[in-house]
Protein backbone atom coordinates (compact mmCIF):
# COMPACT_ATOMS: atom_id res chain seq x y z
CA UNK A 1 0.00 0.00 0.00
CA UNK A 2 1.66 2.99 -1.30
CA UNK A 3 1.61 6.06 1.38
CA UNK A 4 0.91 9.45 -0.42
CA UNK A 5 3.12 12.88 1.07
CA UNK A 6 -0.23 14.20 1.67
CA UNK A 7 -1.02 11.41 3.76
CA UNK A 8 1.32 12.50 6.46
CA UNK A 9 0.95 14.29 9.46
CA UNK A 10 2.70 15.64 12.72
CA UNK A 11 2.38 12.73 15.36
CA UNK A 12 4.58 13.84 18.74
CA UNK A 13 6.52 11.75 21.10
CA UNK A 14 3.82 13.25 23.57
CA UNK A 15 0.61 11.62 21.27
CA UNK A 16 2.80 8.28 21.15
CA UNK A 17 3.29 7.86 24.52
CA UNK A 18 -0.87 8.61 25.19
CA UNK A 19 -1.23 5.94 22.43
CA UNK A 20 1.07 3.72 24.27
CA UNK A 21 -0.81 4.67 28.00
CA UNK A 22 -3.97 3.47 26.27
CA UNK A 23 -2.77 0.53 24.59
CA UNK A 24 -1.25 -1.33 27.26
CA UNK A 25 -4.13 -0.50 29.66
CA UNK A 26 -5.68 -2.84 28.03
CA UNK A 27 -3.54 -5.19 27.43
CA UNK A 28 -2.42 -5.63 31.32
CA UNK A 29 -5.60 -5.97 32.30
CA UNK A 30 -6.02 -9.82 31.02
CA UNK A 31 -2.39 -10.37 31.23
CA UNK A 32 -3.35 -13.04 33.37
CA UNK A 33 -5.60 -14.76 31.54
CA UNK A 34 -2.18 -15.51 29.09
CA UNK A 35 -0.32 -16.02 32.48
CA UNK A 36 -2.90 -18.67 34.08
CA UNK A 37 -2.00 -21.19 31.65
CA UNK A 38 1.50 -20.40 30.74
CA UNK A 39 2.98 -19.51 33.98
CA UNK A 40 6.08 -19.72 32.96
CA UNK A 41 6.43 -17.45 29.90
CA UNK A 42 7.47 -14.33 30.36
CA UNK A 43 7.42 -12.68 27.09
CA UNK A 44 3.81 -10.93 26.91
CA UNK A 45 4.74 -9.52 30.44
CA UNK A 46 7.64 -8.11 29.16
CA UNK A 47 6.05 -6.47 26.48
CA UNK A 48 3.71 -5.12 28.69
CA UNK A 49 6.38 -3.63 30.98
CA UNK A 50 8.29 -2.54 27.66
CA UNK A 51 5.07 -0.81 26.91
CA UNK A 52 4.98 1.35 30.35
CA UNK A 53 8.30 1.88 30.06
CA UNK A 54 7.57 3.93 26.65
CA UNK A 55 4.58 5.14 27.98
CA UNK A 56 6.17 6.56 30.99
CA UNK A 57 8.99 8.79 28.95
CA UNK A 58 11.68 6.12 28.20
CA UNK A 59 12.90 6.48 24.95
CA UNK A 60 11.43 4.75 21.97
CA UNK A 61 14.29 1.62 21.18
CA UNK A 62 13.72 -1.69 19.57
CA UNK A 63 12.85 -2.71 22.89
CA UNK A 64 9.56 -2.13 22.32
CA UNK A 65 9.46 -3.75 18.78
CA UNK A 66 11.28 -6.60 20.13
CA UNK A 67 9.13 -7.38 22.66
CA UNK A 68 6.08 -7.22 20.50
CA UNK A 69 7.43 -9.69 18.18
CA UNK A 70 8.14 -12.08 21.00
CA UNK A 71 4.50 -11.37 22.45
CA UNK A 72 2.94 -12.43 19.38
CA UNK A 73 5.37 -15.28 19.13
CA UNK A 74 3.46 -16.39 22.34
CA UNK A 75 0.39 -15.71 20.99
CA UNK A 76 0.96 -18.44 18.35
CA UNK A 77 1.85 -20.94 20.86
CA UNK A 78 -0.84 -20.39 23.58
CA UNK A 79 -3.04 -23.27 24.46
CA UNK A 80 -6.04 -21.12 24.46
CA UNK A 81 -8.03 -19.06 22.10
CA UNK A 82 -8.26 -16.96 25.26
CA UNK A 83 -4.70 -16.48 26.42
CA UNK A 84 -3.81 -16.05 22.65
CA UNK A 85 -5.60 -13.13 22.75
CA UNK A 86 -4.35 -12.21 25.74
CA UNK A 87 -1.02 -12.00 24.38
CA UNK A 88 -1.83 -10.34 21.02
CA UNK A 89 -2.97 -8.01 22.89
CA UNK A 90 0.32 -7.33 25.35
CA UNK A 91 2.53 -7.46 21.74
CA UNK A 92 -0.13 -5.08 20.31
CA UNK A 93 0.57 -2.86 23.31
CA UNK A 94 4.49 -2.67 22.69
CA UNK A 95 4.07 -1.83 19.40
CA UNK A 96 2.06 1.31 20.27
CA UNK A 97 4.87 3.01 20.59
CA UNK A 98 5.93 2.31 16.07
CA UNK A 99 2.34 3.84 15.16
CA UNK A 100 3.42 5.88 12.43
CA UNK A 101 2.01 9.05 10.88
CA UNK A 102 0.30 8.55 8.01
CA UNK A 103 -3.18 8.47 7.26
CA UNK A 104 -3.73 4.86 6.78
CA UNK A 105 -6.17 2.44 7.74
CA UNK A 106 -3.55 -0.77 9.20
CA UNK A 107 -2.54 1.73 11.39
CA UNK A 108 -5.23 1.59 14.14
CA UNK A 109 -3.86 -1.61 15.34
CA UNK A 110 -1.43 0.15 16.61
CA UNK A 111 -4.19 2.52 18.95
CA UNK A 112 -7.07 -0.31 18.30
CA UNK A 113 -5.58 -3.32 18.71
CA UNK A 114 -4.69 -4.36 22.45
CA UNK A 115 -7.92 -3.55 23.71
CA UNK A 116 -9.64 -5.35 20.37
CA UNK A 117 -7.88 -8.34 21.40
CA UNK A 118 -8.31 -7.78 25.36
CA UNK A 119 -12.09 -7.62 25.25
CA UNK A 120 -12.30 -10.70 22.57
CA UNK A 121 -9.83 -12.32 25.59
CA UNK A 122 -12.32 -12.11 28.01
CA UNK A 123 -15.21 -12.75 26.00
CA UNK A 124 -13.33 -16.01 24.91
CA UNK A 125 -12.28 -16.64 28.81
CA UNK A 126 -15.83 -16.44 30.15
CA UNK A 127 -18.08 -17.64 27.34
CA UNK A 128 -20.35 -14.36 27.53
CA UNK A 129 -20.51 -11.52 24.92
CA UNK A 130 -21.48 -9.06 27.46
CA UNK A 131 -18.33 -8.96 28.38
CA UNK A 132 -16.26 -7.84 25.30
CA UNK A 133 -18.49 -5.20 25.22
CA UNK A 134 -17.93 -3.77 28.27
CA UNK A 135 -13.86 -3.78 27.96
CA UNK A 136 -14.88 -1.94 24.72
CA UNK A 137 -16.96 0.31 26.82
CA UNK A 138 -14.29 0.54 29.63
CA UNK A 139 -11.42 1.42 26.85
CA UNK A 140 -14.14 4.34 25.69
CA UNK A 141 -14.37 5.33 29.37
CA UNK A 142 -10.66 5.74 29.80
CA UNK A 143 -9.43 7.62 26.66
CA UNK A 144 -8.15 11.10 26.60
CA UNK A 145 -9.81 13.94 24.41
CA UNK A 146 -5.97 13.43 23.11
CA UNK A 147 -6.08 10.38 22.30
CA UNK A 148 -9.01 10.60 20.06
CA UNK A 149 -7.71 13.51 18.43
CA UNK A 150 -5.02 11.38 17.07
CA UNK A 151 -7.53 8.63 16.45
CA UNK A 152 -9.29 11.21 14.50
CA UNK A 153 -6.55 11.52 12.15
CA UNK A 154 -6.66 8.44 10.96
CA UNK A 155 -9.51 6.76 8.45
CA UNK A 156 -12.01 4.92 10.32
CA UNK A 157 -11.73 1.04 10.83
CA UNK A 158 -13.30 -0.99 8.05
CA UNK A 159 -15.84 -3.65 9.19
CA UNK A 160 -14.45 -6.73 10.21
CA UNK A 161 -15.07 -10.00 9.51
CA UNK A 162 -13.35 -11.46 12.23
CA UNK A 163 -14.49 -10.88 15.89
CA UNK A 164 -11.24 -8.67 16.64
CA UNK A 165 -11.81 -6.92 13.74
CA UNK A 166 -15.26 -6.16 14.44
CA UNK A 167 -14.15 -5.36 18.51
CA UNK A 168 -11.96 -2.65 16.82
CA UNK A 169 -14.71 -1.52 14.73
CA UNK A 170 -16.95 -0.78 17.66
CA UNK A 171 -13.95 0.65 19.45
CA UNK A 172 -13.01 3.60 16.90
CA UNK A 173 -16.84 3.83 16.51
CA UNK A 174 -17.72 4.71 20.27
CA UNK A 175 -14.24 6.87 20.59
CA UNK A 176 -15.34 9.09 17.46
CA UNK A 177 -18.99 9.78 18.96
CA UNK A 178 -19.13 13.16 19.93
CA UNK A 179 -21.79 13.25 22.25
CA UNK A 180 -19.03 10.12 24.71
CA UNK A 181 -16.40 12.40 24.59
CA UNK A 182 -16.89 14.78 27.55
CA UNK A 183 -16.87 11.20 29.55
CA UNK A 184 -13.53 9.89 28.70
CA UNK A 185 -10.95 10.29 30.73
CA UNK A 186 -12.79 11.01 33.78
CA UNK A 187 -12.00 9.08 37.35
CA UNK A 188 -14.76 6.17 37.89
CA UNK A 189 -16.26 6.56 34.47
CA UNK A 190 -17.88 3.42 33.50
Amino acid sequence: MAVEPSDYFELSMGELREVARFAVQGAQEVLGTFESVCPGDRRPRAAVEAAWEFANGAARSNLQRARAVDAHRAARNAPTEAAKHAANAAGDAASAAYLHPFAKADQLRHILGADAHAAYSEELRTGDPALAAHRIACAVSRATPRLVEVLRRYPRAPAGSRRVGILMKSLDDELRTDEALPRRGTPGAV
